[in-house]
Protein backbone atom coordinates (compact mmCIF):
# COMPACT_ATOMS: atom_id res chain seq x y z
CA UNK A 1 0.00 0.00 0.00
CA UNK A 2 1.30 3.18 -1.04
CA UNK A 3 1.71 5.91 1.90
CA UNK A 4 1.71 8.57 -0.41
CA UNK A 5 -0.80 10.82 -2.28
CA UNK A 6 0.13 11.33 -6.41
CA UNK A 7 -0.50 14.88 -6.94
CA UNK A 8 -0.80 15.33 -10.42
CA UNK A 9 -0.71 18.82 -11.83
CA UNK A 10 -4.25 18.55 -13.35
CA UNK A 11 -5.53 17.93 -9.40
CA UNK A 12 -3.43 21.24 -8.88
CA UNK A 13 -5.53 22.88 -11.79
CA UNK A 14 -8.90 21.10 -10.39
CA UNK A 15 -8.48 22.77 -7.25
CA UNK A 16 -7.40 26.35 -8.51
CA UNK A 17 -11.10 25.98 -10.60
CA UNK A 18 -13.05 25.06 -7.92
CA UNK A 19 -11.63 27.62 -5.84
CA UNK A 20 -12.15 30.32 -7.97
CA UNK A 21 -15.50 29.30 -8.86
CA UNK A 22 -16.39 29.86 -5.41
CA UNK A 23 -14.87 33.52 -5.03
CA UNK A 24 -16.43 34.14 -7.97
CA UNK A 25 -19.86 32.94 -6.02
CA UNK A 26 -19.10 34.50 -2.78
CA UNK A 27 -18.70 37.55 -5.04
CA UNK A 28 -21.73 37.39 -6.63
CA UNK A 29 -24.10 36.84 -3.58
CA UNK A 30 -21.98 38.85 -0.46
CA UNK A 31 -24.39 41.31 0.69
CA UNK A 32 -27.59 40.02 -0.84
CA UNK A 33 -30.18 37.87 0.69
CA UNK A 34 -29.00 35.33 -1.16
CA UNK A 35 -26.15 34.96 0.79
CA UNK A 36 -28.14 34.18 4.00
CA UNK A 37 -29.71 31.39 1.83
CA UNK A 38 -26.87 29.55 1.08
CA UNK A 39 -25.72 29.55 4.37
CA UNK A 40 -29.21 28.21 5.60
CA UNK A 41 -28.82 25.57 2.60
CA UNK A 42 -25.59 24.38 3.91
CA UNK A 43 -26.49 24.29 7.49
CA UNK A 44 -29.01 22.04 6.70
CA UNK A 45 -26.57 20.04 4.50
CA UNK A 46 -24.60 19.44 7.69
CA UNK A 47 -27.02 18.51 9.68
CA UNK A 48 -28.11 15.90 6.72
CA UNK A 49 -24.47 14.51 6.93
CA UNK A 50 -24.63 14.05 10.79
CA UNK A 51 -27.73 12.62 10.60
CA UNK A 52 -26.74 9.90 8.36
CA UNK A 53 -23.55 9.58 11.13
CA UNK A 54 -26.03 8.79 13.78
CA UNK A 55 -28.05 6.44 11.40
CA UNK A 56 -31.30 8.19 12.31
CA UNK A 57 -32.99 6.35 9.39
CA UNK A 58 -36.64 8.44 9.71
CA UNK A 59 -35.58 11.84 9.51
CA UNK A 60 -32.44 11.09 7.19
CA UNK A 61 -35.15 9.95 4.76
CA UNK A 62 -37.09 12.62 5.14
CA UNK A 63 -34.12 15.19 4.83
CA UNK A 64 -32.52 12.92 1.97
CA UNK A 65 -35.66 13.59 -0.11
CA UNK A 66 -34.94 17.62 0.62
CA UNK A 67 -30.87 17.14 -0.57
CA UNK A 68 -32.18 15.07 -3.39
CA UNK A 69 -34.13 17.70 -5.73
CA UNK A 70 -31.58 20.33 -4.16
CA UNK A 71 -29.92 20.82 -7.30
CA UNK A 72 -33.45 22.30 -9.00
CA UNK A 73 -34.37 24.26 -5.61
CA UNK A 74 -31.04 26.19 -6.32
CA UNK A 75 -31.97 27.11 -9.43
CA UNK A 76 -35.16 28.14 -8.16
CA UNK A 77 -33.43 30.30 -5.45
CA UNK A 78 -30.23 31.64 -7.06
CA UNK A 79 -31.82 32.47 -10.33
CA UNK A 80 -30.42 35.74 -9.94
CA UNK A 81 -27.05 35.05 -9.22
CA UNK A 82 -26.94 32.47 -11.82
CA UNK A 83 -28.28 34.75 -14.63
CA UNK A 84 -25.72 37.27 -13.62
CA UNK A 85 -22.88 34.38 -13.64
CA UNK A 86 -23.40 33.15 -17.03
CA UNK A 87 -24.06 37.62 -18.02
CA UNK A 88 -20.73 37.25 -16.64
CA UNK A 89 -19.10 34.78 -19.24
CA UNK A 90 -21.33 36.26 -21.94
CA UNK A 91 -20.00 39.46 -21.74
CA UNK A 92 -16.07 38.95 -21.00
CA UNK A 93 -14.10 40.75 -23.81
CA UNK A 94 -11.84 37.88 -24.41
CA UNK A 95 -14.32 35.20 -25.18
CA UNK A 96 -16.57 37.00 -27.35
CA UNK A 97 -12.90 37.45 -29.46
CA UNK A 98 -12.29 34.35 -29.19
CA UNK A 99 -15.20 32.73 -30.24
CA UNK A 100 -15.91 35.37 -32.34
CA UNK A 101 -19.89 36.17 -31.42
CA UNK A 102 -19.36 40.05 -31.83
CA UNK A 103 -19.82 39.56 -35.44
CA UNK A 104 -21.85 36.38 -35.35
CA UNK A 105 -24.57 38.34 -32.77
CA UNK A 106 -23.79 41.94 -33.56
CA UNK A 107 -26.54 44.57 -33.89
CA UNK A 108 -26.65 46.97 -36.76
CA UNK A 109 -29.67 48.14 -35.84
CA UNK A 110 -28.50 51.74 -34.56
CA UNK A 111 -24.54 53.60 -34.66
CA UNK A 112 -22.82 54.30 -32.41
CA UNK A 113 -22.62 57.13 -29.51
CA UNK A 114 -20.20 59.81 -30.95
CA UNK A 115 -17.98 61.96 -28.93
CA UNK A 116 -20.54 64.77 -29.40
CA UNK A 117 -23.34 62.98 -27.87
CA UNK A 118 -21.48 61.86 -24.75
CA UNK A 119 -20.69 65.36 -24.40
CA UNK A 120 -24.22 65.95 -24.14
CA UNK A 121 -25.53 63.41 -22.24
CA UNK A 122 -22.67 64.75 -19.61
CA UNK A 123 -24.06 68.32 -20.51
CA UNK A 124 -27.67 67.11 -19.45
CA UNK A 125 -26.25 65.60 -16.23
CA UNK A 126 -24.71 68.77 -14.95
CA UNK A 127 -27.99 70.55 -15.78
CA UNK A 128 -30.21 68.42 -13.84
CA UNK A 129 -27.55 68.48 -10.75
CA UNK A 130 -27.03 71.83 -10.75
CA UNK A 131 -31.08 71.79 -10.66
CA UNK A 132 -31.94 69.31 -8.48
CA UNK A 133 -33.61 67.16 -10.60
CA UNK A 134 -33.79 63.58 -10.26
CA UNK A 135 -32.66 61.32 -13.39
CA UNK A 136 -32.11 57.79 -14.75
CA UNK A 137 -30.13 56.83 -17.66
CA UNK A 138 -29.47 53.74 -18.99
CA UNK A 139 -27.55 53.05 -21.55
CA UNK A 140 -27.20 49.52 -23.35
CA UNK A 141 -24.39 47.98 -24.61
CA UNK A 142 -24.42 44.10 -26.12
CA UNK A 143 -27.25 43.08 -24.06
CA UNK A 144 -30.80 45.19 -26.08
CA UNK A 145 -32.88 45.50 -22.83
CA UNK A 146 -35.71 44.84 -25.13
CA UNK A 147 -38.07 43.78 -22.38
CA UNK A 148 -37.10 46.88 -19.90
CA UNK A 149 -37.59 49.18 -23.40
CA UNK A 150 -41.33 47.27 -23.71
CA UNK A 151 -42.29 48.55 -20.09
CA UNK A 152 -41.85 52.46 -21.15
CA UNK A 153 -42.82 55.10 -24.03
CA UNK A 154 -40.67 54.56 -26.94
CA UNK A 155 -39.17 57.90 -28.28
CA UNK A 156 -36.59 56.25 -30.89
CA UNK A 157 -34.99 60.11 -31.41
CA UNK A 158 -31.23 61.27 -31.64
CA UNK A 159 -29.46 61.91 -28.29
CA UNK A 160 -29.88 65.66 -26.82
CA UNK A 161 -29.22 67.21 -23.46
CA UNK A 162 -32.73 69.74 -24.05
CA UNK A 163 -34.47 66.48 -24.79
CA UNK A 164 -33.33 64.56 -21.79
CA UNK A 165 -33.71 67.71 -19.21
CA UNK A 166 -37.56 67.59 -20.46
CA UNK A 167 -38.23 64.02 -20.34
CA UNK A 168 -36.91 64.54 -16.40
CA UNK A 169 -38.31 67.66 -15.57
CA UNK A 170 -40.74 67.25 -12.78
CA UNK A 171 -43.75 68.24 -14.35
CA UNK A 172 -43.70 65.64 -17.66
CA UNK A 173 -45.18 62.38 -17.75
CA UNK A 174 -42.36 60.79 -18.37
CA UNK A 175 -40.28 61.94 -15.43
CA UNK A 176 -40.76 58.95 -13.37
CA UNK A 177 -39.03 56.12 -14.61
CA UNK A 178 -35.56 55.28 -16.51
CA UNK A 179 -34.55 56.58 -19.74
CA UNK A 180 -33.01 53.83 -21.85
CA UNK A 181 -30.30 54.82 -24.60
CA UNK A 182 -29.20 52.87 -27.50
CA UNK A 183 -26.30 53.69 -29.42
CA UNK A 184 -26.99 57.18 -30.83
CA UNK A 185 -30.85 56.78 -29.76
CA UNK A 186 -32.95 57.41 -26.88
CA UNK A 187 -35.21 54.85 -27.61
CA UNK A 188 -37.68 54.91 -24.15
CA UNK A 189 -38.75 56.54 -21.41
CA UNK A 190 -40.86 55.45 -18.00
CA UNK A 191 -39.19 52.58 -18.36
CA UNK A 192 -39.37 50.23 -15.56
CA UNK A 193 -36.22 48.43 -13.68
CA UNK A 194 -35.81 45.82 -11.39
CA UNK A 195 -34.93 46.32 -8.02
CA UNK A 196 -30.87 45.32 -6.36
CA UNK A 197 -32.00 43.27 -3.40
CA UNK A 198 -28.58 44.17 -1.92
CA UNK A 199 -28.71 45.03 1.99
CA UNK A 200 -25.52 46.12 2.53
CA UNK A 201 -25.95 49.60 0.49
CA UNK A 202 -25.81 52.95 2.14
CA UNK A 203 -29.73 53.90 3.83
CA UNK A 204 -29.71 56.92 2.18
CA UNK A 205 -29.65 55.61 -1.39
CA UNK A 206 -32.94 56.01 -3.06
CA UNK A 207 -35.17 53.95 -5.59
CA UNK A 208 -33.23 55.46 -8.26
CA UNK A 209 -29.85 54.36 -7.18
CA UNK A 210 -31.41 50.67 -6.52
CA UNK A 211 -32.91 50.47 -9.72
CA UNK A 212 -29.54 52.00 -10.83
CA UNK A 213 -27.49 49.06 -9.63
CA UNK A 214 -30.61 46.46 -10.26
CA UNK A 215 -29.86 46.95 -14.03
CA UNK A 216 -26.41 46.92 -14.05
CA UNK A 217 -26.48 43.23 -11.96
CA UNK A 218 -28.37 41.47 -14.63
CA UNK A 219 -27.27 43.26 -17.88
CA UNK A 220 -24.21 44.67 -19.33
CA UNK A 221 -25.55 48.04 -19.21
CA UNK A 222 -24.53 51.36 -17.87
CA UNK A 223 -26.17 53.87 -15.72
CA UNK A 224 -26.15 57.20 -14.63
CA UNK A 225 -28.36 58.86 -11.95
CA UNK A 226 -29.14 62.18 -10.97
CA UNK A 227 -30.04 62.93 -7.29
CA UNK A 228 -33.16 64.87 -6.43
CA UNK A 229 -32.00 65.07 -3.02
CA UNK A 230 -28.23 66.34 -3.24
CA UNK A 231 -27.64 66.61 -6.88
CA UNK A 232 -24.86 64.72 -6.84
CA UNK A 233 -24.37 62.30 -9.99
CA UNK A 234 -23.77 58.49 -9.60
CA UNK A 235 -22.21 55.76 -12.08
CA UNK A 236 -23.15 52.13 -11.91
CA UNK A 237 -21.99 49.13 -13.76
CA UNK A 238 -21.77 45.59 -13.21
CA UNK A 239 -24.11 46.15 -9.82
CA UNK A 240 -21.16 48.48 -8.38
CA UNK A 241 -21.87 51.96 -7.74
CA UNK A 242 -19.69 55.01 -8.10
CA UNK A 243 -20.82 57.74 -6.15
CA UNK A 244 -20.31 61.75 -6.15
CA UNK A 245 -19.32 61.20 -9.82
CA UNK A 246 -17.55 64.57 -11.29
CA UNK A 247 -17.97 65.17 -14.40
CA UNK A 248 -14.53 64.69 -15.65
CA UNK A 249 -14.87 61.31 -14.30
CA UNK A 250 -18.41 60.12 -16.31
CA UNK A 251 -16.86 61.70 -19.37
CA UNK A 252 -13.84 59.56 -19.04
CA UNK A 253 -16.42 56.37 -17.97
CA UNK A 254 -18.56 57.34 -20.81
CA UNK A 255 -15.29 57.47 -23.69
CA UNK A 256 -14.94 54.05 -24.51
CA UNK A 257 -18.90 53.89 -26.04
CA UNK A 258 -17.12 56.22 -28.84
CA UNK A 259 -14.06 54.71 -29.14
CA UNK A 260 -13.53 50.63 -28.32
CA UNK A 261 -12.04 50.70 -25.51
CA UNK A 262 -12.05 48.39 -22.65
CA UNK A 263 -15.65 48.78 -20.47
CA UNK A 264 -14.91 51.04 -17.80
CA UNK A 265 -14.58 49.90 -14.26
CA UNK A 266 -16.17 51.04 -11.22
CA UNK A 267 -14.53 50.48 -7.63
CA UNK A 268 -16.39 48.55 -5.25
CA UNK A 269 -18.17 50.52 -2.36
Amino acid sequence: MSLFITIRVLDIVDILMVAFLLYQLYMLIKGTVAFNIFIGIFIVYLFWLLVRALNMELIGTLMGQFIGVGVLALIVVFQQEIRRFLLLIGSNDQVNRLLSTEKLFSNDKYEGVTSQQVKLMVKACENMARTYTGALIVITQKSELREFIRTGEGINARISDALLETIFFKNTPLHDGAVIIAGNRIVAARCILPITDKRDLDPSLGLRHRAAIGITEVTDALAIVVSEEKGKISFSKAGQLQQNVSLAELTKLLGSLTHGESEPSVPEG
